[in-house]
């Protein structure tokens, strides 16, 4: 729908109501003003009389000054002089501010643009240049299609035949009920301030600064019609980068002329001046400027400039834009500054004002960090259809951004390359744990302190919720240090009721994190990732735990200076804000840096540690693999990586933060590191808190008990008696910790928690079925096993070192017991050959013929009918004819090989063969405990056996021996020669 009256020049909205507008000719130059008008004809100001009676005021039994018409009586003369002064004053700010306005028929006078340029931390190298030219080509506004220009007002200025220049209710409406609403103050600007805003003042944000724009808006209002200033606009105001004007903007983003727009390229336009930079379609927040879009065509419905089905068709269009980004280095990372900066100075001055930035970004750093994700997402994308990836460092001591990777290839448009997932909310699944675990301690839990992680039943808002770990496993009673490390879910999920929601978001908040604000979205899932963060933000907060608790804002900037050379900003250390005690943050740091705690789920080897020092890390995975992160950090830096895809497609099973975000992490670490001096993290140093469960002891007493009288275990009870038995009241946390005051008294009526009887029930449950006694420990000693009733035993066929040429031994005993004997056992080398149950236990063993040659031990143990022990050992030396008599043919011992004789034919000899099944060949160094195996020979035929050594190993001195299995499936270990290969 066209606008009204739009194809005719209007001097001035009362001019459109006799239906009769005034004709003129198009003009396609910009116009110029009628003429200057004196600042005191901008007002029709007229005298007016107020008269005040109070002669029919009845003040009856009040005396004078005692009624507020008393007082008014009394002062009026003097609030009539202060209301004067006012006026007066007002009058004269205004002349003053007037005087010395610029001429807004001058908006051709321009001044020249200079090249804005953003550097690394060196200032050697170069990693944009925002060219400071402005691309502007006038068009008519005859020639601009209407859904154009009522897309702009639509979304900018929909009373603009309104109003004369400015609106007080715009204005009251962006300040004051945004204010009230809690929301963020806007301007309420017409769409001919922000054509004074852009093309006259500068972009200063000041009362003064807004004086002078409604002066200036009246006065363009007055000299210009209403179609003038709208041909100004579309001509004048930024659309991002260089493009000025309508007609460039259409060009720059679609290559083609304003007259050939779309209604869908039209929305998109006009929706970017609200903010060049931020709303780019070649930035991180392209779902801002389509959002805007939208937003504009179901306003242009609302007004009736188009139908919905139009709006809906609309928004349907598939909008590609021009590629215009060239030359750039470490891209998310510039627009990101670029993004700051034009929020803070305005896109006016970042773009054409000649600034020489100096990032905090070490360029080494990013390009190596740019190197391993390209490297690594190409295999995360072939394993686990992974393809994008991102990454943030930070310097732990001053808060500087030393690298950021959006993502795989900013140019890639398949991946939404232009998002910088860096400062995009994602999911941060388990990594978020840290902070509710954190949060913990600050309440009173320590390392130490007991859950049981068990199946529970939770019931939210929303029905029961049943969390499960990553492995599926339940591990009854663990500490917080246990958990944490190992990223149990359902220890965390009691973790963050015990802490309580609205710790956690304190917490989280006086970390810098700016996603999780609305507290009503948030449930107990939250510890397991439930709550959107920013990589950027995530890791910020775990540099404040690298700094013991001190939170700062993050930084990207060294200096800025203007295109005068003047330094406009340099960097300031942060101030450190104090967000928890030292030795609070030092229990995380403790908890995140322990690999043995972690081992259990993650392994010794893994991808959270760094090979020269120190590190703390945790992963995190969201349900159905969408996200996956790792983020760690040593005292030094901290960084962060996520891994998935921009569209939020889910990865492949197995797509688990430790699998695919660590590698990242872990290789980009190691290079920030490699010039860096080793620093530790600082042991913390608190005092174990003696409530059950609070500072630890789930796992009950644990003490040696005698099989036979139930109690505890002396020196007297024979070893084989003793068994480990733990004695425990198995109850939850919450029976001993009111969990709103860990500290304090143990609750009157642990029931009345509400999660009280599910986690009882789940102990009860766990303790039967892990045959845990419910009892308390015995206190009386084992009083059955008495030194004086301990037997004695002497082996008096044999003497020490006695010479054994035989395979049969006869042993005679001596004993002595003061209650009846119940058998002996006898030994060789521990193991069991023979019990004697008779007077006088004496024995007759056989020693096995595997048994070889050599130094042994023999040994007798005596029991009682109590149990109670005793033994005697003899050593012996065997010296018996060799069961099997073999010898090496091929080669010989001490023979000198060359690698060049192989294969090489080994060669042995066996007199009795038919005891033979089978015959192994191996070899080893002097050094190596296992050997190597070469062949074998099964069941042997002829007393001489031939194999081959097919491959030589390195040079060197080598045994070669034998393993023999005889026909009764003993084994036998043959002689052993040694050979030097050369």
């Amino acid at each position: 729908m066209p606008i009204p009256h739009l194809q005719h020049k209007i001097h001035s909205p009362n001019s459109w109501k006799d239906g009769k507008p005034k004709k003129v000719k198009h003009k396609t130059s910009l116009p110029k003003a009628k003429k200057k008008a004196s600042f005191f004809k901008f007002f029709n100001l007229k005298k007016s009389k107020a008269t005040v009676s109070i002669q029919d005021i009845s003040l009856k039994n009040k005396k004078p000054g005692r009624t507020w018409r008393g007082l008014i009586k009394r002062w009026w003369p003097y609030i009539l002089v202060l209301i004067l002064i006012i006026i007066i004053a007002g009058f004269a700010m205004l002349a003053w501010l007037a005087k010395d306005l610029p001429d807004p028929g001058k908006l051709t006078e321009r001044k020249i643009a200079q090249s804005t340029k953003i550097y690394d931390r060196t200032g050697e190298h170069l990693l944009y240049e925002i060219h400071g030219e402005q691309k502007r080509t006038l068009i008519p506004l005859a020639e601009i299609p209407d859904y154009a220009i009522q897309a702009t007002l639509a979304l900018e200025d929909q009373r603009f035949y309104e109003h004369k220049g400015f609106s007080l209710w715009g204005m009251f409406r962006g300040v004051v009920l945004r204010t009230l609403k809690g929301q963020s103050a806007q301007g309420g600007s017409t769409l001919t301030q922000q054509l004074i805003k852009n093309a006259i003042l500068t972009n200063e944000r000041s009362i003064i600064r807004k004086a002078k724009e409604l002066i200036l808006a009246y006065k363009i209002e007055k000299d210009y019609s209403k179609e003038e200033i709208l041909q100004m606009y579309f001509n004048e105001i930024p659309y991002g980068s260089t493009a000025y004007g309508i007609e460039a903007a259409s060009y720059h983003y679609f290559g083609k002329s304003a007259k050939e727009l779309t209604l869908g390229e039209a929305a998109i336009l006009a929706a970017l001046p609200q903010s060049p930079t931020y709303l780019s379609p070649y930035g991180s927040h392209a779902d801002r400027l389509f959002a805007r879009q939208a937003y504009c065509l179901d306003q242009m419905t609302k007004l009736g400039y188009v139908t919905k089905e139009q709006a809906e068709a609309a928004k349907a269009e598939d909008i590609t834009f021009k590629q215009r980004i060239e030359g750039i280095e470490a891209p998310h990372f510039v627009f990101f500054v670029k993004e700051q900066l034009s929020e803070k100075y305005g896109d006016l001055l970042v773009e054409q004002g000649g600034l020489k930035i100096i990032s905090t970004l070490n360029y080494d750093l990013q390009k190596k960090a740019e190197e391993i994700i390209k490297e690594e997402a190409e295999k995360n994308q072939e394993n686990f259809d992974a393809s994008n990836a991102s990454l943030v460092a930070i310097d732990v001591a001053t808060g500087q951004i030393l690298a950021m990777v959006g993502s795989k290839d900013f140019f890639d448009d398949k991946i939404d390359g232009q998002v910088n997932v860096a400062t995009s909310p994602r999911q941060p699944g388990s990594s978020f744990k840290p902070i509710v675990y954190t949060a913990g301690f600050i309440k009173g839990y320590v390392p130490e302190t007991v859950v049981y992680d068990l199946e529970t039943t939770f019931k939210t808002f929303d029905g029961n919720y049943v969390p499960h770990n990553y492995d599926l496993k339940e591990h009854g009673p663990v500490s917080l240090r246990t958990a944490l490390a190992g990223s149990l879910n359902i220890p965390a999920v009691k973790m963050i009721y015990l802490t309580g929601i609205d710790g956690v978001l304190n917490l989280a908040a006086d970390l810098g994190y700016s996603t999780l604000t609305d507290r009503s979205r948030f449930g107990l899932s939250l510890v397991l990732g439930g709550g959107e963060v920013k990589l950027l933000e995530h890791v910020n907060a775990f540099a404040a735990l690298a700094r013991e608790g001190r939170a700062a804002q993050y930084s990207y900037l060294l200096s800025l200076e203007d295109g005068e050379g003047k330094v406009m900003e340099e960097f300031q250390k942060p101030g450190l804000r104090k967000v928890m005690e030292t030795e609070t943050a030092r229990m995380t740091n403790d908890v995140l840096s322990d690999n043995n705690a972690r081992a259990y789920i993650f392994g010794q080897q893994n991808y959270l540690t760094l090979p020269d020092r120190p590190v703390a890390a945790k992963t995190g995975t969201t349900n159905d693999y969408h996200d996956a992160w790792t983020i760690g950090y040593t005292p030094q830096i901290a960084t962060g990586v996520w891994v998935g895809n921009s569209n939020n497609d889910a990865m492949k099973r197995g797509a688990d933060g430790s699998v695919v975000a660590a590698p990242i992490w872990q290789r980009f670490m190691k290079e920030a590191t490699a010039e860096l001096s080793v620093q530790n993290f600082t042991k913390p140093t608190y005092q174990i808190p003696s409530k059950p469960m609070l500072g630890g002891g789930a796992n009950g007493v644990k003490v040696k008990i005698d099989k036979m009288s139930g109690l505890l275990a002396t020196d007297n009870t024979p070893e084989h008696l003793i068994e480990e038995k733990t004695f425990q009241q198995a109850h939850t946390i919450l029976h001993y910790v009111n969990k709103d005051d860990p500290l304090g008294p143990a609750p009157a009526d642990p029931s009345s928690d509400e999660y009280y009887a599910a986690w009882e029930e789940a102990v009860a449950k766990w303790a039967t079925e892990n045959n845990i006694i419910n009892e308390d420990p015995p206190i009386e000693k084992d009083n059955i096993h008495l030194a004086e009733d301990k037997p004695t035993i002497r082996i008096i066929s044999l003497e020490e070192g006695q010479a054994i040429t035989d395979n049969r031994i006869d042993l005679e005993v001596r004993i002595s017991a003061n209650r009846e004997v119940d058998r002996v056992e006898y030994y060789l080398d521990n193991k069991l050959l023979s019990t004697s149950y008779s007077r006088p236990f004496n024995e007759q063993i056989n020693i096995p013929p595997t048994i070889l040659n050599g130094s042994h031990s023999i040994t007798a143990k005596i029991y009682d009918d109590l149990e109670n022990t005793n033994q005697d050992t003899v050593g012996i030396n065997l010296s018996r004819q060799a069961y099997l008599n073999i010898n090496w043919l091929e080669p010989t011992a001490g023979e000198n090989i060359q690698a060049d004789n192989f294969p090489l034919s080994l060669l042995i000899n066996i007199d009795e063969v038919e005891k033979v099944k089978k015959v192994d060949f191996y070899y080893k160094t002097d050094s190596q405990e296992n050997g190597h195996w070469i062949n074998y020979v099964n069941n042997p035929l002829d007393n001489n056996l031939k194999t081959l050594w097919s491959e030589a190993p390195s040079s060197g001195v080598y045994k070669l021996y034998l393993i023999i299995t005889d026909q009764n499936n003993q084994i036998i270990q043959g002689p052993t020669i040694t050979i030097n290969l050369q």
